[in-house]
């Protein structure tokens, strides 16, 4: 009897991969996202098109915290946390100035815009006492790790580039919408 439960949901399985398939073909799309979609996960992964064993993310890095006001939170951080903060850095081509607060496990980087066109500044616009902004994970490859984000449905923001972030190594952010509304940047080790 169990035999013959999980040969019949071998096959439903697989029948309702094939509807999804059948169906991204006649809207004549891409599925919206691998990350999300738990059908084209596993067809990826039932098809060896995509090695889910080796993780593209190594380590968290950091959490940034948008800020309206640096020197308020890095004391916030500094007198009543107890937190090692390291003093505000300009990062010109980011269009933010930030602070990092090191901890034992990881940091986390206030960021203040910095100059009128500050990608953050429409972030603290709708959220004006500040918040999480993104979160940051290491990957051994930045440009390997793009590529295969790119090949399973995740788009790069920007022109797909990396840049030098605020630790002098190359960064890159994925968008949003792809992974559950969380900025997400990825930064070489």
């Amino acid at each position: 009897m169990n035999n013959y439960k999980a040969h019949t949901s071998e096959i439903i399985f697989k029948l309702s991969l094939q509807i999804h398939q059948i169906d991204r073909i006649f809207i004549n799309q891409p599925c919206h996202s691998l990350s999300r979609c738990l059908n084209c996960r596993k067809a990826a992964y039932e098809t060896n098109s995509f090695n889910w064993r080796k993780a593209v993310i190594g380590r968290l890095n950091h959490v940034a915290i948008a800020v309206p006001d640096l020197e308020s939170a890095s004391a916030q951080y500094r007198d009543t946390l107890g937190a090692k903060v390291n003093s505000p850095q300009d990062e010109p081509d980011h269009g933010v100035t930030v602070v990092f607060i090191e901890l034992p496990n990881t940091k986390i980087e206030l960021l203040q815009p910095l100059g009128e066109n500050s990608p953050i500044q429409g972030f603290l616009d709708k959220n004006p006492s500040g918040g999480i902004h993104h979160i940051c994970y290491e990957v051994d490859d930045i440009l390997a790790a793009r590529d295969t984000l790119k090949a399973s449905g995740a788009r790069i923001l920007g022109t797909g580039d990396p840049k030098i972030g605020a630790h002098g190594k190359p960064v890159l952010f994925l968008h949003p919408k792809d992974f559950t509304g969380t900025l997400i940047e990825l930064e070489q080790l």
